[in-house]
């Protein structure tokens, strides 16, 4: 029997278990997300982050760092932590943790959503010269017909990572703008190293893209504001900029925004409660 003046919804809340989920970040949307869960006692949220950056922004929930060893090994994660649901908010170029993610899911039975910002689109004004990869990026910049004629200097804005390929295009001067310094040996011979951390505004791009007189700009269409002005200045400049386009998506539903995932997770939040009552 209830005592008087207490309903059975609040009883029956009361006795609820926090929704577990993970979040796989590595992005502002991620970032964006963990705040809104933060506060909210109706999830017990976990942040998986790969540890690329040795120096992240942490919110204020438990923290995952480090890779998980693979489908096997992150379905065993998963099954271990209770999770019910997982939201892929990776950057949208983790094409091997989002195959993963979706792989385990399946397997498991269990809700995916990628939460990934729109990407970037050509203007009329802007000079554009889409690739599939960074080899093909590359391969266009190795081209004895194209950019491959004469040296260059190429604004490489890829990520520290992914400078290996370049190699096989030695005759130009790469710029690259990293975080965190690369690995010395896969950088093309002639490189200056630029380490700062963004977001960068339009101004700081013109002024950057005119000292250094860059001839080619080559980026990875990650999409969202923070690294847009690049784009905006080479626009301005009438800079072409080969663009690396994203894989292939998860077979995942999407969303653009972190107001978005929250409301995809309280649906499958309260779709569980009434299960579990």
């Amino acid at each position: 029997m209830f005592k008087k003046g207490k309903s059975v919804s609040s009883v029956v809340h009361s006795a609820v278990q926090p929704f577990p989920v993970v979040i796989l970040g590595g992005t502002t949307e991620a970032t964006s997300l963990c705040k809104h869960l933060e506060q909210d006692a109706r999830f017990n949220a976990t942040l998986s982050l790969a540890g690329v950056t040795r120096a992240p922004h942490l919110p204020d929930l438990p923290v995952k760092i480090g890779g998980f060893g693979g489908v096997q090994g992150l379905k065993n994660w998963l099954q271990e932590n209770g999770i019910r649901a997982v939201v892929d908010a990776t950057h949208p170029f983790a094409a091997t943790m989002s195959h993963n993610a979706a792989t385990a899911c399946t397997d498991l039975a269990l809700p995916l959503l990628r939460l990934e910002r729109p990407a970037w689109q050509p203007t009329g004004q802007d000079n554009w010269h889409a690739v599939a990869s960074l080899a093909e990026a590359a391969m266009a910049l190795a081209n004895p017909d194209g950019w491959g004629k004469t040296p260059l200097t190429v604004f490489l804005t890829t990520g520290r990572k992914d400078t290996r390929p370049f190699q096989d295009a030695p005759r130009h001067h790469y710029i690259l703008r990293s975080i965190e310094a690369p690995d010395e040996a896969a950088l093309p011979p002639h490189t200056t190293l630029i380490t700062a951390r963004g977001p960068f505004g339009l101004d700081d791009e013109l002024r950057l893209l005119r000292a250094y007189e860059v001839d080619v700009l080559v980026t990875k269409n990650s999409g969202g504001d923070a690294t847009f002005p690049k784009l905006q200045a080479a626009r301005i400049l009438n800079i072409p900029v080969i663009m690396i386009e994203r894989p292939h998506p998860s077979p995942a539903p999407v969303v653009a925004t972190a107001e978005d995932a929250l409301q995809w997770l309280l649906r499958h939040q309260s779709a569980s409660t009434l299960r579990d009552v």
